[in-house]
């Protein structure tokens, strides 16, 4: 990935603040973006720190006009757009299908589907300027199946792979490849919110038990993954929806 543009959204903690450290060691050019302002000045500080080269952006990935705008100011920064790490992501509420609210499910949906939309647009459009790239949305093992209490991660998520397989048809026209991972269970300040929401204690026992690889997953797991798919070492994959999930949805 030297000397690579890359941008990475969600990149204030978690996945998103692994990758990008990831991608910089590798020696991507990063443009980093998310709704936590601090958080993700702090992850460009500690790549900066390090000597990498990075900008970071207060985004909500749900408003098309700040997508454009983050976009734009990554491409006037570094001159081009090689890849993107759309990993910016919410939980939303966990109750049954008929007690949910209209907010409610527009709210996980803007965010983790339309927001995947608006991201992959300006993506593809930078990138097509100067020959093509590659994009990988980090989605969920929600993305091909469902659970209770979760009907609208689990639509956003099945929406989002969509839109990641139609794009991906699009490459003989665009020169991008598109590819999706879909995370198991990653102890990540967003999990860890979402249990506290949750009976801990019996859906980690649930989830542990659907993992057989024997445990949770990792942040820096899922990015080294991510940074396989946009090097050019995946040149040849595309449309594929890999899971990273220590073996969830194998059982």
């Amino acid at each position: 990935m030297k000397d690579k543009v890359v941008v990475v959204t969600g990149a204030a903690s978690g996945i998103g603040r692994a990758a990008a450290i990831l991608f910089a060691q590798a020696g991507a050019k990063l443009g980093l973006a998310d709704w936590d302002l601090a958080g993700v000045e702090e992850t460009a500080s500690l790549i900066s720190r390090q000597g990498g080269e990075v900008i970071a952006f207060q985004v909500n990935v749900g408003i098309e006009q700040q997508v454009q705008d983050f976009i734009s100011n990554t491409v006037q920064a570094f001159g081009r757009l090689d890849g993107a790490f759309n990993n910016a992501g919410v939980t939303g509420a966990s109750k049954l299908f008929e007690e949910l609210s209209a907010d409610e499910w527009r709210g996980v949906n803007e965010i983790n589907s339309t927001g995947v939309f608006y991201c992959m647009k300006y993506e593809i459009l930078a990138m097509r300027k100067t020959g093509g790239g590659a994009i990988v949305n980090t989605l969920s093992a929600n993305g091909q199946i469902a659970e209770p209490f979760a009907a609208g991660y689990v639509a956003s998520k099945h929406a989002a792979l969509g839109a990641t397989r139609a794009a991906a048809a699009e490459a003989r026209h665009t020169g991008v490849r598109v590819n999706a991972i879909l995370p198991g269970l990653i102890l990540t300040p967003m999990v860890e919110g979402y249990l506290d929401g949750v009976d801990a204690e019996s859906y980690r026992t649930f989830m542990m038990e659907r993992h057989s690889i024997g445990r949770f997953g990792r942040a820096e797991e899922v990015a080294s993954v991510a940074r396989f798919l946009l090097s050019d070492d995946a040149s040849f994959v595309n449309g594929v929806a890999l899971p990273v999930d220590g073996g969830f949805l194998a059982r």
